[in-house]
């Protein structure tokens, strides 16, 4: 791939320009336009001769209808890893992420979260959490034999989860009563994880009232309910689809393939999986993500941490590649640090 190092300082700047100019306007860039930008001080035959190396290097393109070029998905890539100026969000920016359900609970701050980045950046918003970062609401053990029990637990917003969990010998119908009772008293209002630290501290330390042989199913419920496979336990929320409609009157298909590539939830979840693997923003430009590679669509996601650094969650945006990275990108950085913030 073409680094930054091989073009030289006036192609640089050129490209620089094209591109900004493009994310500006939405249409192909002529040596013309080109030429009358601020900045430039070379004829418009120089420009030309530079986009046409520039294209031949794949970091432009030229459609059959315009004599103008417009940045490759290699290009923009080029473009915003080491050319990009971004700045800060707006004290009105700022004023409208922080205008959240800064009392409600976690998941009243990420449907909040999602609803304001949306609104903000005029594009979809896309927030994954774990279910398991849900308070709890209720609980109960179902038994099916002897030695096998069905654990049920619901959450604040109704949704179910089902584990099954082995039994301790000899357990009577009554213990399995004593343990959802005193399980429910300390599960409410805590995620599965304080729910988690919070029993087996108690039971450790034999602050309960409760038999050894229900303390132990208490034990393994809990224990084995907070390992949930991470694949169901995962929340996706999509708002804004109708942000992509503005302005793409000459571009309907590509907005209809992006609502359908959005309606695979799983392809969803996976790309948002891979902007837990860094430490700020991820950009993933066109192709470069199979998910979005038939719309020609660019995601800017950012991971968000609990109270202990650890990543819980990811959120960001969605649109066409000729989105403005500078605004997005600390918008998107921005929400994720407040996010962090809000619930811990």
């Amino acid at each position: 791939m073409t680094q930054i190092s091989e073009i030289d300082a006036r192609s640089r700047s050129i490209f620089k320009t094209l591109v900004e100019t493009y994310l500006e306007t939405g249409e192909p860039v002529g040596s013309r336009t080109l030429s009358r930008r601020e900045g430039v001080d070379v004829s418009p035959a120089t420009i030309r001769n530079v986009m046409a190396d520039l294209t031949e290097l794949g970091l432009l393109e030229a459609p059959h209808t315009s004599a103008g070029r417009l940045p490759t998905e290699r290009g923009l890539r080029l473009f915003v890893d080491g050319m990009l100026e971004v700045g800060e969000p707006t004290p009105e920016e700022r004023a409208v992420l922080e205008k959240q359900a800064a009392d409600g609970d976690a998941q009243g701050v990420l449907d909040s979260a999602a609803d304001k980045l949306s609104g903000l950046t005029r594009m979809a918003s896309l927030v994954m959490a774990s279910n398991s970062d849900r308070p709890l609401k209720h609980l109960e053990f179902i038994r099916l034999d002897d030695t096998r029990a069905l654990a049920v637990i619901v959450d604040a917003a109704g949704d179910v989860e089902n584990r099954l969990i082995e039994l301790p010998p000899g357990m009577p119908a009554t213990s399995l009563i004593e343990a959802a009772n005193y399980l429910n008293a300390q599960l409410s209002g805590r995620t599965l994880k304080e729910a988690r630290e919070h029993v087996l501290q108690e039971i450790e330390q034999r602050r309960t009232q409760l038999d050894d042989l229900t303390a132990e199913l208490a034990k393994r419920g809990i224990v084995e309910l907070s390992n949930l496979p991470e694949r169901g336990g995962r929340q996706l929320i999509v708002r804004g689809q109708s942000n992509l409609l503005a302005g793409a009157q000459d571009d309907l298909e590509r907005v209809q393939q992006l609502f359908d590539e959005l309606e695979r939830k799983e392809g969803l979840i996976d790309l948002l999986e891979a902007a837990r693997e860094g430490e700020g923003v991820r950009i993933f430009i066109g192709a470069e993500n199979r998910l979005f590679s038939l719309s020609g669509s660019s995601v800017v996601a950012a991971p968000y941490r609990d109270s202990d650094r650890n990543i819980i969650g990811v959120l960001g945006v969605v649109g066409p590649t000729r989105l403005n990275y500078g605004r997005v990108i600390p918008l998107v950085d921005y929400t994720a640090d407040l996010v962090s913030r809000m619930i811990r």
